[in-house]
């Protein structure tokens, strides 16, 4: 089937978009706008790092509750934007577990830490560890492993269903990467404001009762996934065994906090009505 919902992306107020959905099993229901098309992708760069990462930690290069980071920190607490590292810079303004500080450079001191371990530069690891055993052929990771990342909507997809259905990692470990850590902390959602709480994953963020959200009302609470500055996200919903993926290159802001939400809430209703 083809997802009629998808279409409406033409409406966006971007110069470019694209969007594709992929079911659990990996079947993709419908792609829409240049499925092939490289976009810078933000802060959707996460995911894939987290992917690597816990590559790493099955491979017994890192443990999750090893140091990293800031001191007290773990790779867990870099993973879950608890190291209390601030957003862009190396320095530390909270202590580890305290607070959910959102932070790009707690990313980029998990990509260094994971390149001292294996010995590579941390883009290498995760293209021999994630986008090369996928066929991602079209994404790289070089620069921060917090948002530099380029991809295109056919890639993601592919990484989407991986998630869904893990072949590289246990699903244990994934099952782990979209369970609150460190439940109850307080933090900022970007571009959403203050949430109490601010619940996150490994490397993934997990909609529970945020309000508002980029996610749909129609989502489920389960849904977890990461959305860019670039004007990109990535959300996957057990409930609805469905994963979205949404390219484009105009910066987040009103535009996008308006279009999201209907738009994953129309996929998600064709979707469900077509099954």
């Amino acid at each position: 089937m083809s997802l009629n919902s998808l279409a409406s992306i033409e409406n966006w107020p971007v110069p470019t978009a694209a969007a594709g959905v992929v079911r659990a099993d990996g079947t993709v229901l419908g792609t829409h706008g240049p499925a092939a098309h490289r976009f810078p992708l933000a802060s959707v760069t996460k995911p894939l790092a987290a992917y690597a990462a816990l590559v790493a930690y099955e491979e017994g290069a890192i443990e999750l509750d090893e140091p990293a980071g800031p001191p007290g920190a773990t790779v867990r607490h870099l993973l879950a934007h608890t190291s209390g590292l601030a957003f862009d810079e190396h320095r530390a303004t909270a202590r580890p577990g305290e607070r959910r500080l959102y932070s790009n450079a707690g990313f980029e001191q998990l990509g260094d830490h994971i390149a001292k371990a294996a010995d590579m530069p941390f883009a290498e690891y995760a293209r021999q560890a994630v986008l090369e055993p996928l066929g991602m052929t079209s994404t790289s990771l070089d620069g921060s492993p917090a948002k530099d990342g380029v991809s295109t909507v056919e890639d993601l997809l592919r990484f989407a269903a991986e998630v869904q259905a893990p072949r590289l990692l246990d699903p244990r470990t994934v099952a782990q990467a979209m369970t609150v850590q460190y439940p109850g902390t307080k933090g900022v959602l970007p571009g959403y404001g203050h949430q109490n709480p601010n619940d996150w994953g490994l490397g993934f963020e997990i909609r529970d009762a945020k309000s508002p959200h980029w996610t749909g009302a129609s989502s489920s609470p389960r849904t977890f996934g990461h959305f860019g500055q670039s004007g990109t996200f990535l959300w996957i919903d057990p409930d609805a065994r469905l994963a979205c993926v949404a390219l484009a290159d105009r910066a987040f802001g009103p535009w996008a906090v308006e279009a999201w939400p209907p738009f994953t809430d129309a996929v998600l209703a064709e979707a469900r009505s077509g099954s």
